[in-house]
C-alpha cells in the first residue's frame, strides 16, 4: 500500500485521554490479555500489579509521546486514493517512527510496533525468496504459505504478520487475510490469494522520519515471537522453492511457490510476477490521451456507479436508505450516482464518457445489468422507464470499494458532464447533496486557564485538555474535598481559599467583592464561575463521528443566520449564511430552495468574510424563512442553532 510516498500532514499531539482510548481499542481488536482487576486494595495481593500491567501494555502499544496526523496515498494501477491516520511515537532509546496506521476502522501496526510487541497478532511464514517479492507490494498466494498448521486467529479479514523461514521470529510484512488461512489443511495445489500486503519493511511508511532519514534495519532475532505450533520445522516442508507467476486468477499480482525448482536465479530476475513492479511513481505518470474502448467505458461507468453508492453509504450511515429516496428514476441514477463519480480524464476522453457509448447503450439496460448482479432491485414503469426500488448497500462490491481520485469542478471533464462533478451535481436533485439526511450534534467544550491548574493537579487531571461541563464538575468537587473547603454547617456552601479567590473571583465586579468579603460562595455558583473563566471550544459531529476524531475549534459554537430585509421599496429577500460549519454546501441548498420556493436564488460571498476562507450567503427572493428552516432541518440542523433577524418589521416606538 505504501510503495508510493504518502502525503502526511502536520503532526498533532495526542491527548493522554485519547491515547488511552486508542490503546484500549487496540487491546480489544487484537484480544490482548490484560491482568484482571481485583477488589483487594493491598498491593501485595495484586491490585497494584494489575494497574501497572495495563499501563505498561498501553505504553508498549502507544508511547506517551505519540502524535497523530492525517495522510493520503494512492494504490494500485488505477491510483485509487486512500486516506487515514498515522500515529507516530518513539519507544525508549529509539527515534520517532510511524507505529500505527488507521484506515476507516482498521488499526494496522507497523513493523516497529511488532518488533517490541511479540505475539500481538498471528505470525505466518514463507520462504525468503517469496518474501522479497512481498516487499515489492505483491500479495501472498496460498501455495506460498509455510504450513499447515496455521495460527487459529488467522481467519478471513484478520491482520497478520509475515516472517521468513530464515528469520522466523522477525515479522517484516503486515497484511490482511483474504481467506480463512487457519482452516487450510494443505496449501500445495491450492489456488488463489491468501494474504493482501498492507505494509512491509522497506516501504515509505517504514522509511518515514521527521529528520528525513531512512528506516531502521530489522533485528536478526526477536524473543517472544518463537512459534509453538509446529511451524519451526516448516522449512523442511517447503523443499526447494522458486517464485512462480500466478495467472490463474483475475487481477494476478500475487506471489506463490513451486516445488523442485531447476533454476532459482532465473526466477529471481523476473519482474512480471508482480503486476506493476516496474511502474513509475504516481507523480511521474502522465495521462495518455488515448481513445477508450467500449470495454473500458463499461468498466468506468460500472465503477462510477459503485463509487456513488459507496459515497452515499458512508456519508449517510444513520439513514436506512443512506440518503436516497426510492424509487430513483433512471435519469437521476445517471446524473447523480454516475456522472459525479467518473474519474479524471482528458477533455477528449471525457467526450466519450456517455452512456450511449457503453455496451448497454441506454440507462435502462445499464440498471438492468446491476439488477442481474443482485446489487439492486429495479422495475419497469409505464412508458418504458426503469426505476430503482432498492439497493443492497451491504454488498461487498459497495462496502469494499476503494475510492479513486475525482476531478475538480473547474476541470474540462467536469464541465462537460463526463468525468465527474460540475454541472451534474449543481443541476441535480437533492440526491447529489450528501448533507440531506445527515445527523448533527454540537458539543461545547471548555479548556481551563493556567490559574485553574491547581484544581486539576489535585486529581491528576491535565488543565491542557478539553472538558465537557459534566466532566469539570467532579474535578471541582474533588478539589473541594481534598482541600476541605466544603462548609461544615451547609454542604451547599464552599469556603474560598487563595487559589479560588485569585483564579475565579478577581474582584472586578460588585458580586465578586461581595463573595470575597463573605469568604464563601454557593457550590453551584462556583461551578458556573469556573466554566465562565475557561476558554470555550466546540465541535460539530456528523453522523457516526466521535469527539476524539474531530479537532475542536476555539470560540463559541456558531449559528446559522437568517435575515429578512426589504429592498427597492417593498421587495423582500431572505438571506442565509453560516451553513458551511454544519457540513452543508450552499449551492445544492440554493438549488433546492429555488424549486421549493419557485423563486430565484443566488449564492455569493458574504460581505466581510475572509477571501481565504469565504463564507457564502444564500439569497432567495421573497419571505422564505420557513422554507429555509425546513431545508436546514432536513440536513440535521436544530432550530436552536438558527438565529433569525427580521428587518422587515418596523422598529417599536
Amino acid at each position: 500500500m505504501f510503495k508510493k510516498k504518502p502525503n502526511i500532514k502536520a503532526l498533532a499531539p495526542l491527548r493522554s485521554s485519547d491515547r488511552r482510548k486508542f490503546a484500549d481499542q487496540i487491546i480489544a481488536q487484537y484480544q490482548i490479555d490484560v491482568p484482571p482487576k481485583t477488589n483487594d486494595h493491598n498491593p501485595e495481593n495484586g491490585q497494584e500489579t494489575a494497574t501497572i500491567g495495563i499501563g505498561a501494555i498501553r505504553n508498549a502499544l502507544l508511547p506517551e509521546n505519540t502524535q497523530s496526523a492525517r495522510f493520503t496515498t494512492t494504490i494500485g494501477k488505477d491510483l485509487k486514493q486512500v486516506s487515514g491516520t498515522v500515529y507516530v511515537g518513539a519507544h525508549p532509546g529509539e527515534e520517532q517512527r510511524v507505529l500505527w496506521i488507521k484506515i476507516e476502522e482498521r488499526l494496522i501496526p507497523t513493523v516497529y510496533t511488532l518488533w517490541v510487541n511479540p505475539k500481538l497478532m498471528p505470525l505466518l511464514h514463507t520462504p525468503d525468496i517469496v518474501l522479497q517479492k512481498l516487499r515489492g507490494g505483491a500479495d501472498l498466494m496460498t501455495p506460498g504459505l509455510a504450513g499447515p498448521p496455521f495460527p487459529q486467529k488467522a481467519t478471513k479479514g484478520s491482520i497478520v504478520a509475515i516472517a521468513s523461514l530464515e528469520k522466523p521470529t522477525v515479522p517484516v510484512v503486515v497484511g490482511t487475510c483474504v481467506i480463512d488461512v487457519a482452516s487450510l489443511q494443505e496449501v500445495q495445489g491450492v489456488k488463489g490469494h491468501a494474504v493482501r500486503g498492507e505494509h512491509w519493511d522497506g516501504d515509505e511508511i517504514w522509511s518515514w522520519t521527521q529528520g528525513g532519514g531512512t528506516g531502521r534495519k530489522a533485528p536478526d532475532k526477536i524473543p517472544g515471537w518463537e512459534s509453538n505450533d509446529g511451524t519451526d520445522d516448516l522449512g523442511e516442508q517447503m523443499g526447494h522453492v522458486n517464485v512462480d507467476e500466478s495467472d490463474d486468477e483475475p487481477g494476478g499480482g500475487g506471489v506463490a511457490v513451486a516445488l523442485d525448482s531447476q533454476d532459482e536465479n532465473v526466477a529471481m530476475k523476473r519482474n512480471d510476477y508482480v503486476e506493476g513492479e516496474d511502474g513509475k511513481p504516481y507523480e511521474e505518470v502522465k495521462m495518455e490521451d488515448k481513445e477508450f474502448s467500449t470495454k473500458e467505458i463499461d468498466d468506468i461507468f460500472w465503477n462510477a456507479f459503485l463509487y456513488g453508492l459507496h459515497h452515499y453509504r458512508n456519508t449517510n450511515r444513520s439513514d436506512p436508505h443512506h440518503g436516497l429516496e426510492f424509487p430513483v428514476n433512471q435519469s437521476a441514477v445517471i446524473s447523480n450516482l454516475v456522472l459525479p463519480f467518473l474519474p479524471t480524464t482528458t477533455p477528449a476522453q471525457a467526450a466519450s464518457l456517455n452512456v450511449k457509448k457503453t455496451s448497454w447503450k441506454n440507462a435502462k439496460k445499464f440498471i438492468k445489468a446491476f439488477d442481474k448482479s443482485r446489487l439492486l432491485k429495479s422495475k419497469d414503469r409505464d412508458g418504458g422507464e426503469c426505476v430503482v426500488l432498492d439497493v443492497d448497500f451491504d454488498d461487498p462490491a459497495i462496502t469494499a470499494f476503494v475510492p479513486y481520485k475525482l476531478p475538480k469542478k473547474e476541470t474540462p471533464g467536469a464541465e462537460s458532464g463526463g468525468g465527474g462533478g460540475g454541472k451534474a451535481i449543481a443541476a441535480g436533485t437533492t440526491l447529489s447533496d450528501s448533507s440531506v439526511g445527515q445527523k448533527l450534534s454540537k458539543i461545547e467544550l471548555f479548556k481551563p486557564k493556567e490559574q485553574l491548574a491547581p484544581l486539576f493537579t489535585s486529581c491528576s487531571a491535565s488543565h491542557h485538555d478539553l472538558y465537557l461541563p459534566a466532566e469539570l464538575r467532579p474535578i471541582i468537587y474533588s478539589y473541594l474535598e481534598s482541600e476541605n473547603l466544603v462548609s461544615g454547617t451547609n454542604k451547599r456552601l464552599v469556603n474560598l481559599d487563595p487559589v479560588l479567590a485569585n483564579a475565579v473571583f478577581d474582584g472586578s465586579s460588585p458580586l465578586d467583592r461581595e463573595v470575597l468579603a463573605k469568604g464563601s460562595v454557593p457550590r453551584d455558583a462556583l461551578v458556573d464561575r469556573v466554566l465562565k473563566s475557561c476558554s470555550p471550544f466546540y465541535v460539530i459531529l456528523r453522523n457516526d463521528e466521535t469527539r476524539d476524531e474531530i479537532k475542536a475549534k476555539a470560540g463559541h459554537a456558531p449559528k446559522i443566520h437568517i435575515t429578512l430585509e426589504t429592498r427597492s421599496g417593498n421587495k423582500v429577500v431572505t438571506k442565509m449564511s453560516g451553513v458551511e460549519a454544519f457540513h452543508i454546501h450552499p449551492q445544492p441548498l440554493a438549488d433546492e430552495l429555488q424549486k421549493a420556493c419557485a423563486s430565484s436564488t443566488s449564492v455569493n460571498q458574504l460581505a466581510g468574510s475572509s477571501p481565504k476562507k469565504p463564507v457564502m450567503e444564500v439569497m432567495v427572493q421573497g419571505p422564505q424563512k420557513d422554507a429555509m428552516i425546513k431545508a436546514l432541518e432536513k440536513r440535521g440542523v436544530h432550530r436552536q442553532w438558527i438565529e433569525i433577524n427580521d428587518k422587515t418589521k418596523g422598529k417599536k416606538k
